[in-house]
């Protein structure tokens, strides 16, 4: 490659980056701030958990579980008698045949225990979200009521607070 060609190359490079779309933050604009607060629950963001998706997914992995547990697991004795009888018999297929039946087994064991784990992950989580979405419910209802019985602007100046119910006559 000569030099000319090097410099033409560079030039076309750094034209190219130049032109090129540069990353830009997205942001509120300096002036107007962040705006009204949404009012509607829909758009506040809500805790909101699809149970559904956590039990597919833990009835999956215990599906997984069961199958590896029974379709995956070595017979071991039949396979430990081979491998010693193979080993008896001067083969050194025999020592290999232990070795990858014992890698075998441990890491089965450990794609069960994920399998295991995730299943009963699922399960707790459910219960903690449903549990998470009571006591926000009941923390945001009764902040609600307190905040409105301690706001005198709730009506025209001179009116009981609505939040106290009707007068007792």
């Amino acid at each position: 490659m000569a030099w000319d060609e090097w410099d033409q190359l560079k030039t076309e490079a750094l034209e190219r980056r130049q032109g090129a779309t540069r990353m830009q933050l997205n942001q509120y604009p300096g002036d107007s701030g962040p705006g009204p607060v949404p009012t509607a629950p829909g758009r506040t963001g809500d805790l909101n958990v699809d149970q559904q998706d956590l039990t597919k997914i833990g009835s999956r992995a215990h599906t997984l579980h069961n199958r590896l547990w029974d379709q995956a697991r070595l017979d071991n004795t039949s396979v430990d008698e081979a491998a010693g009888d193979l080993a008896a018999q001067g083969f050194a297929l025999g020592s290999g045949l232990r070795h990858v039946s014992n890698r075998w087994s441990t890491q089965l064991n450990t794609v069960l225990d994920a399998c295991a784990h995730i299943a009963n992950h699922m399960q707790v989580t459910k219960k903690i979200h449903d549990g998470d979405e009571a006591y926000i419910l009941r923390q945001m209802s009764s902040i609600a009521t307190l905040d409105a019985g301690f706001d005198e602007r709730v009506g025209p100046a001179g009116e009981e607070n609505p939040i106290y119910g009707e007068k007792k006559k």
